[in-house]
């Protein structure tokens, strides 16, 4: 059986990566000064807490050097074939810098087999990869037919989402400084979806919060309409906002009767661009 692993910008629950042994890099970011993600960290609540209070986090790629290491950290006697699944390129050099690194380990250790997959997903879309890749994995599937499906599927993982606070996206140089205020006083509430280059693109702009909300399922149901197989899972992240998470994962309960639905913390990493308060949501559907 091979060796599954990720970023840890897939926002996968602690408990489930543990139970799936599934391994993560860690991508680090940078606070006060601070660098936190390689050993030391602290809670998304903490984190966002602190974007709240103003501070303004930076974040970095993975290095080839740390990926090296991860990587010759898995090699043991036996079963030494590794598939990992990237953070996409669209949005991080973490994925070249993981595939150089993968194969300078293929070079020293011929033994060794590495994968490397850019998912062009991000967050809980990329963790949605993952959660199938374990799932093929468990049932017998090789490294290479898992591989495939990836490769052949993943731009069909939809993310949309909705970002409360303006002027994040304006500190990311995403929106003017007038259309931050503007928009705030108009209070209106910026959906973005990541488009098939694995980049995050402008969709929609939405006035209120509850709207926003409710136009994520709408939009669920629009790409999945005519999408088979039929979502066995769906995923929701978000910035120290479960209420609202909790709000978007009931309207898809009473929906579309899906009732495996996995919530979790949106990561520092990418949080440190949307900031508090964003809910996203990742599906398998048509197309993006």
């Amino acid at each position: 059986m091979f060796k599954l692993t990720t970023d840890s910008t897939a926002d996968l629950p602690e408990d489930y990566l543990e139970l799936n042994k599934i391994r993560c890099i860690n991508l680090s970011y940078i606070v006060d000064g601070r660098t936190y993600g390689q050993g030391l960290n602290i809670s998304s609540k903490a984190f966002f807490k602190m974007m709240r209070d103003g501070k303004m986090p930076t974040t970095s790629q993975i290095n080839p050097q740390e990926a090296k290491t991860f990587f010759e950290g898995l090699i043991g006697r036996q079963h030494n074939e590794i598939l990992h699944l990237c953070f996409s390129s669209g949005l991080s050099g973490s994925y070249n810098n993981t595939k150089m690194a993968a194969e300078e380990v293929m070079a020293e250790h011929p033994e060794c087999r590495i994968i490397v997959i850019d998912t062009l997903c991000a967050s809980m879309g990329e963790g949605l990869l993952v959660y199938k890749a374990a799932q093929m994995r468990d049932q017998g599937k090789s490294i290479d037919e898992v591989a495939e499906w990836i490769e052949t599927n993943k731009k069909n993982v939809v993310h949309i989402l909705t970002v409360d606070d303006l002027n994040h996206l304006h500190r990311g140089g995403r929106v003017s400084k007038a259309s931050a205020i503007l928009g705030t006083l108009a209070g209106i509430k910026p959906v973005i979806h990541v488009d098939n280059q694995g980049q995050l693109f402008n969709f929609d702009k939405i006035r209120g919060r509850k709207k926003a909300l409710t136009f994520l399922v709408d939009y669920m149901e629009q790409k999945t309409s005519g999408y088979s197989p039929k979502n066995d899972i769906v995923m929701i992240s978000h910035g120290d906002a479960l209420e609202d998470a909790t709000f978007v994962r009931n309207m898809i309960r009473e929906r579309f009767g899906i009732e495996n639905i996995m919530i979790n913390d949106l990561g520092p990493v990418i949080g440190a661009h949307t900031g508090p308060g964003m809910i996203a949501l990742f599906f398998m559907g048509m197309n993006r």
